[in-house]
């Protein structure tokens, strides 16, 4: 006799289907910006109730907040190779998997003030980091340089497809990337 396959409890339940929920708003806001998604379309991409999705999350505000929430990059003490090595490998993560929650984010700032100051809050504390960890008089500089060219690749990869960014492996990029991060995290000995 085979025992009964253990049924979720309702606590896991709701956890299952908030994942669900995000996963289906971090696509969609991916796809269609913060302006362009509708609660009902995340309802249906998870194969939910509107009135669920609304339930769990409130808003639309609040459930592209839960959505867009992303985990904190790790970066090392203040040794600039290490540093810059676990920039390029976060990069290269994002270059493997798309990271819709990013996306979702970028596609949305351009036309929706809210989206621009999460992503502008979320960027402030990344930055930070990245600063603090540069040994240079210019770190804030150079980490803003470094930002920039890491969401610059991540917006030409999946949202403007351009150029070749789009069909080069995340290897290739990293690869072509790394003097170029490396230099910019070296203090210049010019006077």
């Amino acid at each position: 006799m085979t025992e009964p396959s253990a049924r979720p409890t309702r606590a896991q339940q709701r956890r299952q289907s908030e994942q669900r929920i995000l996963a289906a708003a971090r696509q969609i806001f991916a796809e269609r910006g913060y302006d362009r998604t509708t609660i009902r379309a995340v309802a249906s991409a998870a194969g939910v109730d509107a009135g669920l999705v609304m339930h769990y999350f409130g808003t639309k505000d609040l459930l592209f907040a839960r959505a867009v929430e992303g985990p904190v990059d790790e970066l090392p003490g203040d040794v600039s190779d290490e540093v810059i090595e676990a920039l390029l490998t976060s990069l290269s993560r994002r270059l493997t998997d798309e990271p819709v929650a990013s996306l979702a984010v970028l596609r949305s700032m351009l036309t929706n003030a809210d989206a621009a100051d999460r992503y502008r809050a979320a960027g402030e504390v990344q930055l930070s980091r990245l600063t603090e960890a540069l040994p240079a008089p210019d770190a804030s500089l150079r980490a803003s340089l470094l930002s920039a060219i890491v969401h610059g690749v991540i917006a030409e990869r999946y949202l403007l497809r351009l150029t070749h960014l789009a069909d080069a492996s995340p290897e290739q990029i990293i690869n072509l990337l790394r003097p170029c991060f490396h230099s910019l995290a070296t203090p210049s000995t010019d006077p």
